[in-house]
């Protein structure tokens, strides 16, 4: 698209305005220099020079239920100071509207390494402070899971927490939750919802003048490092000794580069795990990622390193968070191949669901900061694996699906134990509303501890599940588009010329849920069950460029036997189903 001399003159003028009034040097000098390559040229660096400006401008960062996720740099389209200071501000107007004089209203906020996180924690502290708002920051670069649990150790009204999760290194983002006098029920401390987001949204202005926002640099309090001792304690007080002594596990752990190595390695060690090595190239946090192409478990190669020296020192249990330690992968080896593999988010969810249970029925089940109360209540998402609504079952227990993510999972009434598929497990809502990697890595390594004890590995706890509920294989495709409007393309190509069958069975229900569903809000997405029980979903993601496709397959189970031929055929309608989901796509 070339620029017309009107469009191209609007642009410039708008981003010299910007660059007048924008307090980073950094994203100062970026605009200043594309100017003036626009100016000193008609060439392709300056045609190139316009189109990266045309988008740095092309509309403000939507703030939704994610908060604010984009790459870093100048412009209303993208994550920087002057994007961070309107945000901070429409957020503490509606803090302020909420308190309406009845209190005064407070906020914590965190921040992990990478790049401008700190710069942005501390824009969001002064305009807050300036705002009449008691502020608290952590001391230091930290998991989210740390913000989630002091919104509800402090008791504040509303967290930030600086962040893009697993996002690639160029990214930078911003994750709000309420709590304290905000919201109140099962949502207090979890991340915010409709219509929190929308509320919060139309008091963010992106027109009114920078220097009109008050700034308090110095108005907020330094939380003290006992929060970080208090929420270790706590999660090791999960980790329950009595009836499981065994802590012979030879653990091999990453962080992903991030922030959660030394939490995680604390935690660790605070319940017993004293063999526990850090994968050297990726145990400092270093905001280039330097070893991955996406600081992401779920990503090919992202284990690699984690696996070759777990090989290397014939480990027993790879364990990996991402960068912000929300999230939590297991790898072991294969006992019938001898092959180190990661666990599947579903997987993993069904054995901590099937641990946590047992600890229940045993009577071994107290998470700090849990009130008393009648029913136990599992939860997942509904793109995850139908299996765990079959344990809750047989253990007796509640279940609930519910939309995709935690801002969803964490709201469930009476949660105990809640999970979505990729790789996010909340295992003590007492103590952090949302998903953990750290306390959901710690119980991990207990199962597999105790199971090494009696013989036994995790693959064998699967076995025991297929036996006892099918065989519940997944599998799951992701588009990654550079245009947002393919995905938009092809899900309107999926509702015109709907698909009638998947793997050869037809489609027996298809439910369009953005019209809602079983209860639920609506959402972009479809939902395919066929004939023989195979489930497909499909739907945009909600924090990345990708249309993300969910396949679920349950073969019956009769014997211990039977397990070979009923993956072999799983695998098998799996792969022929991924063939059906990339015709229906037009792949």
């Amino acid at each position: 698209m070339t620029l017309i001399p009107a469009e191209l003159e609007e642009l410039t003028a708008a981003a010299q305005e910007w660059a007048d009034s924008d307090p980073d040097p950094d994203t100062v000098l970026q605009l200043r220099t594309l100017l003036r390559t626009i100016a000193d040229g008609t060439d392709a660096g300056a045609a190139a020079a316009a189109q990266e400006l045309a988008d740095r401008f092309a509309g403000t960062l939507e703030f939704g239920t994610a908060g604010l996720r984009a790459e870093l740099g100048a412009g209303p389209n993208r994550m920087n100071r002057v994007v961070v200071r309107r945000t901070a501000a429409g957020i503490a107007s509606f803090l302020q509207d909420t308190a309406r004089d009845s209190w005064t209203p407070s906020a914590v906020i965190g921040y992990d390494a990478r790049y401008k996180s700190k710069d942005f924690a501390l824009e969001t502290a002064a305009v807050f402070g300036a705002a009449g708002i008691e502020t608290f920051l952590l001391p230091c670069t930290l998991p989210t899971p740390l913000l989630a649990y002091a919104v509800r150790a402090l008791d504040t009204d509303a967290g930030v927490m600086v962040t893009a999760s697993h996002n690639p290194a160029a990214d930078n983002g911003y994750k709000v939750y309420l709590g304290g006098r905000t919201v109140k029920g099962p949502g207090r401390g979890a991340q915010i919802v409709t219509p929190y987001d929308a509320e919060i949204a139309a008091r963010i202005d992106y027109t009114v003048p920078l220097d009109s926002i008050e700034l308090a640099p110095d108005g907020y309090t330094e939380v003290s490092e006992s929060l970080i001792a208090d929420y270790i304690g706590a999660v090791d007080d999960l980790a329950h000794r009595e009836g499981y002594p065994a802590r012979d596990l030879d653990i091999v752990l990453t962080p992903m580069h991030g922030v959660g190595g030394e939490t995680m390695s604390a935690v660790l060690r605070g319940a017993g795990f004293t063999s526990v090595t850090l994968v050297p190239e990726q145990a400092l946090p270093d905001p280039d990622f330097p070893t991955v192409a996406f600081p992401n478990p779920e990503e090919p190669g992202a284990l690699d390193l984690a696996l070759k020296l777990a090989a290397e020192r014939d480990a027993d249990l790879v364990l990996a968070n991402d960068p912000d330690a929300d999230r939590a992968a297991v790898a072991a080896k294969d006992p019938a191949t001898g092959v180190w593999r990661m666990l599947r988010g579903d997987e993993v969810g069904a054995l901590l669901g099937r641990h946590i249970a047992g600890r229940i029925a045993a009577g071994r089940w107290k998470v700090r900061g849990e009130k008393t109360r009648s029913g136990v209540v599992f939860a997942n998402s509904i793109v995850s694996s139908r299996l765990l609504a079959r344990i809750a079952e047989a253990a007796g227990f509640e279940h609930q699906e519910t939309l995709t993510g935690f801002k969803w999972i964490s709201r469930v009434p009476k949660l105990t134990f809640g999970y979505e598929e990729a790789l996010g497990y909340c295992v003590a809502p007492g103590l952090v509303r949302d998903k953990d990697g750290i306390s959901a890595g710690v119980l991990l390594a207990e199962l597999a501890a105790s199971l090494k004890a009696a013989g036994r590995t995790l693959f064998d706890e699967l076995d025991e599940l297929a036996l006892e509920h099918g065989l519940h294989q997944s599998d799951q495709l992701s588009i990654r588009v550079q245009n947002l409007g393919l995905r938009t393309e092809m899900m309107q190509r999926l509702r015109e010329f709907p698909p009638a069958s998947f793997a050869g069975s037809p489609v027996a229900t298809a439910v369009d849920l953005s019209e809602g569903a079983g209860g639920l809000p609506p959402t972009d997405g479809l939902r395919y069950i066929t004939e023989d029980n195979t489930r497909v979903i499909i739907r945009p993601s909600g924090t990345e460029p990708k249309l993300k496709c969910y396949l679920e397959v349950i073969e019956p189970v009769g014997s211990a036997a039977d397990l070979p031929a009923a993956r072999a055929n799983a695998r098998a309608t799996l792969d022929a189903v991924l063939a059906d989901v990339r015709t229906a796509l037009g792949l």
